[in-house]
């Protein structure tokens, strides 16, 4: 696919341009800050754009700012946010946005070459993939509403792996159930979260979102037995 990096960063730059393109990925631009972002975007065209959170020229919150910017004016294009921190202010905004495929992940946390790189493709073949960590973190600034209590354990369970983003096979492989029973246990979540079938938007992302925003507690651990149902 065709990707296009933005990260201040030369050596860790240059490491994914020659990652991704080892992998059979077109690196289209490599970017050390924001400026010019939305124009290269416009004339390079990628299907997935990666930044990192803190970027020149006051390393705060500079490349999520533009992630959303490209939300805003590439609705499509695939986002993957690769950082040290957690930029807790827009994260959910990023998250809760209408439109492609996204993915949050931390550069401490990826230890395998091979696991991030599948975690691209993921992203970029419509996947939402946010570290464990990025959502225990955002899990500890909203406290939970009345729909919340609406679920089951086992409910709020499959909601707290669909936040991960895991898909139906995982988290089915993780809790030792079909993935019908998977299905119908999301399908089931929607309703209680009142998530219409023909309301606009992502179900399965905003459905992730109101877990992050309404959850004030860590994330439920997945059955290790299958004994829980």
């Amino acid at each position: 696919m065709r990707i296009l990096i933005c990260e201040d960063s030369v050596l860790l730059r240059e490491g994914l341009v020659r990652l991704l393109e080892d992998a059979g990925h077109e690196v289209v631009a490599a970017l050390p800050d924001t400026a010019g972002l939305t124009e290269t975007v416009a004339t390079t065209e990628p299907e997935l754009c990666i930044l990192d959170v803190r970027l020149p020229p006051t390393f705060t919150d500079e490349g999520i700012r533009a992630a959303l910017g490209l939300r805003s004016t590439h609705p499509s294009l695939a986002l993957l946010v690769l950082s040290q921190y957690v930029e807790e202010r827009y994260a959910s905004d990023l998250i809760a946005a209408q439109g492609g495929p996204l993915g949050y992940l931390l550069k401490d946390r990826v230890a395998d070459v091979a696991e991030f790189l599948q975690s691209v493709q993921r992203i970029a073949e419509g996947a939402t993939v946010l570290d464990p960590e990025v959502v225990a973190q955002l899990l500890t600034r909203r406290n939970r509403d009345d729909r919340m209590l609406r679920l089951t354990e086992r409910e709020r369970t499959v909601l707290a792996l669909i936040a991960e983003g895991k898909s139906n096979q995982a988290i089915a492989g993780l809790l030792f159930v079909s993935e019908a029973s998977v299905e119908k246990h999301i399908t089931s979540i929607f309703q209680k979260l009142g998530f219409e079938q023909d309301e606009s938007g992502n179900r399965r992302v905003l459905a992730a979102l109101a877990h992050i925003e309404n959850t004030g507690g860590p994330i439920p651990p997945a059955t290790q037995n299958g004994a829980a149902r």
